[in-house]
């Protein structure tokens, strides 16, 4: 089943990618034959064979083995290789200047820019309170765009930048009372809305990436690619974590911290779910009930845009479910480059939600990009340090991000529980 609203597709050209594809179509048949023999051996026996659980076991760690190796070479297909640098940024100043730093620690173009742009009252480059330097705005971009790519939350939800420490919007729990009226009747007057203020506060988030002398001194090198390059997982993992499960202390708020109520006693300022009836598992009886209610416990307006977002285990298990026609409603991806589906719903796959456990929420589905705002304050700053680690030089690399949940009603869980 093909959802209308289902995310474009995106298309990877390389040989390899459509010849991994085809490998994980193939897999998947694989799977599917073993499980429908599984399934038959249940309702035979009333207890499924040893053999055969032990063979869909193997099966599913290939299916999950064969799309993340299509998903690195999607994810490789859009990152830009190592190279020469580009002599069209190399005429601008900053970008000269955070070069030179950066491979020789000689910092007074840096900060030469620096009074100049204090002169001017545009702090577009400087240093903070504990050192270092803004990266040039190619870098950051970069940065960025790589961190949209690696961090499945980030790149499903909204993403602002800031120029100041938090981030303050207001939200209307209840709109203006409204009616109607006959042409000459009176107009009486209407309740006044009701709004909230959330705040979000940009927290400081860093990686340590080393380089030796040599690769420094190779002009070949792309500098700014290999800082890029060097902090993307290691932002993509904290960020990815702090998305899903942060206290907001020092960090981004997750959503699974926040208060969560069942849908039937749902309120603005908590997030509902939907249990799926049985202690850590899907019911024994019509397992695929507890995820076409979730579906529908979300309003038609925000299941345009929605995805599911679980982890590879989850959704292991998940992949095994049937509709009552006995069609799977796990779908892989229908072309290379694009992710597998689920009711017609893209999947995100992010290794930081829970796996299924009793009273655990692994399954959230909702449209992210209204549910859950991401703060990133202007400015990457890198700090270069050749003395703590010799003979390696150390770069003390540093942003600022917030995040929380900006609209309620935008997205429902999953809880594994009687109730």
């Amino acid at each position: 089943m093909t959802h209308p609203f289902a995310a474009p597709e995106t298309k990877v050209t390389s040989p390899g990618a459509f010849s991994e594809h085809e490998d994980l179509m193939v897999a998947f048949d694989t799977y599917r034959a073993a499980n429908d023999q599984r399934l038959a051996e249940i309702e035979r026996r009333g207890a499924p064979d040893v053999l055969l659980e032990e063979k869909l076991a193997r099966l599913d760690a290939a299916l999950d083995a064969q799309k993340a190796r299509l998903d690195a070479l999607a994810t490789k297909a859009a990152r830009p290789g190592l190279g020469a640098p580009n002599r069209a940024l190399a005429a601008d100043a900053h970008v000269g200047a955070f070069e030179t730093y950066v491979r020789h620690g000689e910092a007074g173009g840096l900060k030469a820019l620096e009074a100049k742009a204090m002169e001017g009252k545009a702090m577009t480059v400087g240093s903070g309170a504990d050192g270092g330097y803004l990266v040039p705005a190619q870098t950051e971009h970069e940065i960025g765009r790589r961190l949209s790519l690696l961090s499945p939350i980030r790149g499903l939800a909204t993403v602002i930048t800031i120029g100041g420490g938090t981030y303050k919007k207001p939200f209307m729990k209840t709109g203006p009372a409204s009616g109607w009226a006959a042409e000459t009747a009176a107009r009486p007057q209407t309740d006044s809305p009701v709004l909230a203020e959330l705040s979000f506060p940009a927290m400081e988030l860093y990686a340590q990436p080393a380089a030796t002398q040599p690769l420094l001194d190779d002009a070949a090198v792309d500098l700014e690619a290999w800082i890029a390059g060097e902090v993307d997982i290691a932002f993509a993992d904290q960020e990815s974590a702090a998305f899903v499960s942060g206290d907001g202390v020092a960090k981004p708020k997750g959503f699974l911290a926040y208060t969560k109520a069942a849908e039937s006693a749902w309120a603005w300022d908590k997030v509902g779910y939907v249990a799926t009836g049985a202690a850590g598992a899907f019911s024994a009886t019509n397992a695929s009930d507890a995820l076409v209610d979730l579906v529908y416990a979300l309003k038609g307006g925000y299941r345009q845009n929605a995805s599911f977002v679980m982890n590879r285990r989850t959704q292991a298990a998940v992949r095994k479910l049937k509709d009552e026609n006995g069609t799977y409603l796990w779908t892989p991806p229908a072309v290379a480059g694009q992710g597998a589906s689920l009711l017609g719903f893209p999947i995100a796959e992010c290794e930081e939600m829970p796996d299924i456990a009793d009273g655990a929420f692994p399954i959230a589905f909702g449209d992210f990009r209204r549910f859950y705002l991401v703060v990133d304050r202007a400015g990457v700053r890198v700090l270069r340090d050749p003395y703590s680690a010799k003979p390696y030089v150390l770069f003390y690399t540093t942003k600022r991000v917030g995040g929380g949940i900006q609209d309620f009603d935008a997205a429902k869980l999953l809880k594994f529980a009687a109730s």
